[in-house]
């Protein structure tokens, strides 16, 4: 897109002194779409169809607070003044101060505890979404700090997760629970989001009596233990299915709807995807666990009960409906 044909959308808003709140909403909802700002109550965005649309909401939010509001298109006069528009929508220094936080954190990765670099990583991978979903322009800047969020959480994942397994490419054929029973099964230490959940769904569903062992490496998983979540275990990321929805599929489990939805919040918070409203609740709870639990073994006993509520909490939204 050329400067002299891009096309503008602007928001001309007066509302009153005396409605505060009204005010405070519009000027987070200016702030958080990303507007340039000509003059005070005038608000430009680069045109789309989407963009027609929000700021057609806004407008009518002014409006039912008793204020004006209009939303026009217009075109720069010049390609100078086109330049001048564009120059309010640069984001270099935004950028910067991601990239300088991004760059403090990489270099105590090894040093912050575990905690506190998921909640740093997780910041800042949303902070950067939310940036360049505002960056109308994008250039160097963003293609630089997207290299550098993805080695911070490469990094990271190697810190809080090692050994984290690469997705296979096979059929997943379904697997009689018969065979799986009273068997050792074993994963690597350290346990997180996919690992743990796993664990509750062999207890809970496939074998009762399991045993489970955590190793270091997957070159310590015993001959005769079933190994999951690791390069070369029999269960493990297949396609774009993390190591629960594996299981659940392989042994027929994929038909239970509370299951299905723990599946959708494992996905994300091993993966990333489609967001799950129950997400970041259970990362913050197991997480938490993870502080106070002396060891994988009681870490999985705790957290076998917050999956048993969860998956209970959901059948009974199931048979409500």
């Amino acid at each position: 897109m050329t400067e002299s044909r891009t096309t503008w959308r602007a928001l001309v808003a007066t509302m009153p002194t005396a409605n505060g709140t009204a005010r405070m909403r519009l000027w987070r909802a200016i702030k958080g779409l990303g507007c340039g700002v000509l003059r005070d109550g005038v608000y430009l965005l680069p045109d789309s169809d989407s963009v027609n649309q929000v700021m057609a909401v806004l407008a009518q939010d002014v409006i039912d607070a008793d204020g004006q509001a209009y939303v026009l298109q217009i075109a720069a006069a010049t390609d100078d003044q086109a330049r001048q528009f564009m120059a309010m929508f640069d984001r270099s220094s935004e950028f910067a101060e991601i990239a300088k936080e991004i760059s403090t954190v990489h270099a105590r990765v090894r040093k912050l505890r575990e905690a506190d670099l998921r909640k740093r990583v997780k910041s800042l991978r949303g902070q950067l979404d939310a940036l360049q979903a505002i960056d109308f322009f994008p250039g160097d800047p963003s293609e630089t700090i997207a290299t550098a969020m993805t080695q911070l959480e490469t990094a990271a994942l190697e810190r809080l997760s090692p050994g984290e397994p690469h997705a296979q490419r096979r059929a997943l054929p379904r697997l009689d629970t018969s065979r799986y029973q009273r068997r050792t099964w074993a994963t690597r230490q350290r346990l997180w989001i996919d690992r743990i959940a796993s664990a509750w769904l062999i207890k809970r569903f496939i074998d009762p009596r399991a045993r489970f062992e955590w190793i270091a490496k997957p070159a310590e998983c015993p001959r005769d233990a079933v190994g999951f979540d690791f390069d070369g275990a029999e269960f493990s990321h297949v396609g774009d299915k993390v190591t629960f929805e594996v299981l659940a599929t392989s042994f027929g489990l994929d038909e239970d709807v509370p299951l299905r939805r723990i599946a959708a919040i494992v996905h994300f918070l091993d993966i990333g995807g489609v967001p799950v409203p129950e997400a970041a609740g259970l990362e913050r709870l197991i997480a938490g666990m993870k502080q106070i639990c002396d060891g994988d073994d009681e870490l999985l006993a705790q957290c076998r009960k917050i999956f048993d509520g969860l998956h209970e909490a959901f059948r009974l939204e199931e048979n409500a409906e």
